[in-house]
């Protein structure tokens, strides 16, 4: 059974959806998401693991005060350099920050005034119509990505002005109009102890998969898994194939051990080539 609760974080509101038994399991959303997107990962772990989905700041449920918006991926790969200890497997679902390229609507976004233009976008009457035709381009086999509710559910939460907020202050601090300007390539090398999934799908509009292939060919310690017909969110257009391939990865490998002195060699040698002084 699923536990969704409300907890008071640094004095503001924070939802999270707790789930199962067992070793832990933090699943983190991205960019205009929420908890609601993991909804049939969560069912397929919690019979062997606890399952722990909170909403980010400014997200879903969560209170959207000033502060940091750092999402998803982003968190998860900061956290792992930060307290190695703590992390034993890593697994990025089509994620932002190994690359420069970007979709192009999220680029359009971080424009100065954008917020404008997406508050008369995304009108109730607006979003309802067009969720009528995303249906029907569904229910006709039309959506080869399966993005619809995922997309259909991020485009709703932008009339929420709060949630308009968060998203255009999240986006404009990894994304101008060149591109994604925070990239975590140069600090993979301190992701090598830990085992690591990446996920894409092959028609992802957003983010390119040649970013995962990229990142695993950095990685020696990972596995890189395409859906060929899923766009940006594999998770929800996949749901079954998803969680068999993370049921794998965490039942078939082994928990990176932190070593505190393999971890200073490490950075003292394995760290991208310095500049000439």
């Amino acid at each position: 059974m699923v536990t969704t609760i409300e907890v008071p974080l640094h004095g503001h509101r924070q939802r999270v959806a707790v789930a199962g038994d067992g070793p832990a399991v933090v699943l983190l959303h991205g960019i205009v998401g929420s908890l609601d997107t993991w909804h049939d990962t969560i069912g397929a772990l919690a019979d062997t693991h606890t399952v722990i989905a909170p909403d980010l700041r400014g997200h879903g449920g969560s209170a959207g005060p000033p502060g940091d918006y750092s999402l998803g991926a982003g968190i998860a790969m900061q956290f792992g350099y930060q307290h190695p200890e703590r992390l034993e497997r890593l697994v990025l679902v089509s994620s932002g920050g190994l690359g420069t390229e970007v979709g192009p609507a999220l680029r359009a976004a971080s424009l100065p005034g954008s917020g404008l233009l997406l508050a008369a976008l995304c009108r109730a009457e607006l979003v309802g119509a067009a969720g009528m035709v995303l249906a029907a381009l569904r229910g006709a086999g039309l959506d080869r990505r399966g993005d619809t509710v995922e997309l259909l559910r991020a485009w709703s939460s932008l009339g929420d002005p709060d949630r308009r907020r968060a998203f255009l202050a999240t986006l404009r601090a990894v994304v101008g109009p060149g591109g994604q300007t925070v990239n975590a390539t140069d600090k993979l090398y301190l992701s090598t102890p830990v085992p690591t999934l990446l996920v894409w799908g092959g028609r992802d509009p957003m983010i390119p998969a040649a970013h995962g292939a990229a990142a695993h060919a950095a990685l020696p310690n990972s596995r890189f898994v395409v859906f060929p017909t899923a766009g940006h969110f594999p998770h929800r257009s996949e749901p079954a194939r998803f969680a068999a391939a993370l049921h794998d990865f965490l039942t078939t490998t082994e928990p990176a051990a932190h070593d505190p002195a393999a971890r200073r060699a490490l950075l003292a040698t394995a760290g991208p080539p310095r500049s000439p002084a």
